[in-house]
């Protein structure tokens, strides 16, 4: 389950990460607020009466850590590598990656492309990361909107 939740979050911040705004958030802001929203939410599936409050308020403790930790290790350089991913390569043709500064590594592959029902292009893919040797494994949608790759899933 904690495993799972990791790779949503991943997602998550990897869809917050794509959206190119100036203004948004670091990543490491980003990861925590959305571990510690998905952290509230594992929790408050937990338990019953007070045991279901602390759950949740563990959860979100927890899942803001966590969140933060992972936001923390994507960089611009990382970002801009997954966008080019999703923007430049054929389905079913990987980017990889390892990050110098982290040693962290990085692999995006588009596993499909359509247009949405509003004409933009969309595209599913798989993100593979390893961070401190342990290996996550995302997936996701994204669609381009206004020159902007935008997760929608």
């Amino acid at each position: 389950m904690l495993k799972k939740t990791l790779i949503t979050l991943f997602a998550s911040i990897m869809t917050l990460s794509l959206l190119g705004c100036q203004s948004t958030p670091s990543s490491e802001g980003t990861g925590t607020v959305v571990g510690g929203v998905l952290g509230g939410v594992l929790g408050s599936q937990v338990g019953k009466g007070k045991g279901r409050t602390a759950a949740i308020i563990a959860g979100t403790l927890a899942g803001a850590y966590f969140g933060g930790k992972i936001g923390k290790t994507m960089d611009e350089v990382d970002r801009q590598k997954a966008y080019n991913a999703l923007e430049n390569n054929p389905t079913n043709q990987a980017s990889s990656w390892r990050n110098p500064d982290s040693g962290n590594a990085y692999t995006v592959t588009p596993t499909k492309t359509y247009n949405s029902a509003s004409g933009n292009a969309c595209r599913e893919y798989t993100t593979d990361v390893v961070i401190d040797g342990r290996r996550e494994t995302a997936t996701g949608t994204a669609c381009r909107e206004n020159g902007t790759w935008r997760v929608i899933n």
